[in-house]
């Protein structure tokens, strides 16, 4: 027997645990009845409406009709009735998802059925103004008392309806909460790929979205970007990223009031997660000195985005509309002596023998990640051998595309 009283009460309980509205959890109620009272006293396709009093739990029951005609479902003899649902049981068991088509090859309308459909002329009798899909309600009697399989039915029906109400409230809760920071839990470790406890529900960092050469502990507590909500899967993807450049944007914009409050903005990142991260920043006010404004007094805003970046190098340019300026600000820390624009968005940058290493940096990756900060193929050379084209010294957008794939 099915305790509706009980029933109630547990499911408004595991509502406050999971966050539901009460309107959801009543309508998980009256669906998980109107089931069972179908399985116990109902026919086979016959549409059964459950609505309960909350205050006395008192229930009543409908069926519900769809109004047809001719043109929107098929009457069919008795005889060709068997034919057709061996048909329809051979497509389905044959994992066939096409639709059955008629003669003319349009999809076969639905089968008239006296349980879920009523005929329009008829439906006009009970209701002068009934139009064509209108549903409509007959009453059933009541009914209270669930045998064992029917109880088991609205069971099965209170669990998926509220997997799916769960499911919907955090996808609810996380929309729009792409591209920004949240705290979470390491949880687990699988092929690589790591689960962080969100509190309401768990979200992942597959593995070429961490912080190469970056370790992580079960129960550690970090912070990552919410790259995806992804609405497709069977429980809510929150797919989360550490790698990302906008990881670096987001941890500037809680440090740094003056990038909320819009006097200062970044413009470009370039990154290449756990060695090295270049910034272009400008200002968008009088006054205001963006590259200051990003490293803070004595370095606190740096330091507290390079910390929890695990101690990533952070290069801060000013941006600038010029690209002489802008790609000598981008080569920093190295010291330019003067950039050369050729055609073809490319540039020679000259720099003292002493300042070579620096600009080119180990690899080539402090002129790489110029050349992608700045959008420029950039050639670095000795300002006292100009002639020369140093090992390492040339990079274009092409090149550090192909180095972060390789990292991957």
């Amino acid at each position: 027997m099915l305790n509706i009283k009980e029933l109630t009460k547990a499911l408004k309980q595991v509502a406050e645990e999971k966050g539901l509205q009460p309107e959801k959890v009543i309508e998980v109620i009256e669906s998980s009845i109107a089931a069972a009272y179908k399985k116990e006293y109902g026919e086979r396709g016959e549409v059964v409406k459950c609505e309960m009093d909350q205050k006395t739990g008192e229930l009543k029951f409908w069926q519900v009709k769809t109004v047809v005609d001719e043109t929107t479902v098929r009457f069919v003899e008795e005889g060709e009735e068997e034919i057709e649902e061996k048909e329809e049981r051979h497509k389905r068991g044959s994992n066939n998802k096409d639709e059955i088509l008629d003669e003319n090859g349009e999809p076969r309308l639905p089968r008239f059925n006296p349980e879920r459909h009523i005929i329009f002329d008829e439906a006009k009798k009970i209701k002068k103004d009934a139009m064509l899909d209108e549903e409509l309600v007959f009453p059933l009697e009541t009914h209270e008392d669930f045998g064992r399989i029917a109880a088991q039915t609205a069971k099965q029906v209170i669990l998926q309806k509220l997997r799916e109400s769960e499911r919907e409230s955090i996808l609810a809760e996380w929309r729009g909460k792409e591209e920004q920071i949240v705290s979470g839990i390491v949880q687990r470790f699988e092929r690589g790929n790591i689960f962080v406890d969100l509190g309401r529900t768990v979200g992942v960092m597959f593995a070429n979205e961490s912080i190469p050469g970056e370790h992580y502990r079960s129960g550690e507590r970090l912070r990552f970007l919410v790259l995806a909500v992804q609405e497709d899967t069977r429980l809510p993807g929150i797919v989360l990223s550490r790698s990302h450049p906008n990881f670096v944007i987001e941890l500037f914009r809680m440090e740094v009031p003056e990038l909320l409050e819009g006097a200062i903005e970044i413009r470009s990142i370039a990154r290449e997660p756990g060695n090295r991260t270049k910034v272009a920043v400008v200002s968008l006010a009088d006054g205001v000195d963006p590259v200051g404004a990003l490293v803070g007094q004595r370095g606190t805003r740096v330091m507290a985005v390079n910390n929890e970046l695990g101690n990533e190098k952070i290069d801060i340019a000013e941006w600038s509309e010029d690209p002489e300026k802008f790609i000598a600000n981008a080569l920093s820390p190295a010291k330019v002596e003067r950039v050369e624009i050729l055609p073809r968005r490319e540039a020679r940058a000259y720099v003292s023998e002493n300042q070579l290493s620096l600009a080119i940096g180990k690899g080539g990756q402090n002129v790489r990640l110029a050349a992608k900060l700045t959008g420029w193929k950039i050639d670095v050379r000795s300002q006292s051998h100009p002639e020369e084209v140093q090992d390492g010294g040339v990079a274009d957008m092409s090149k550090a595309a192909e180095v972060e794939k390789e990292a991957e």
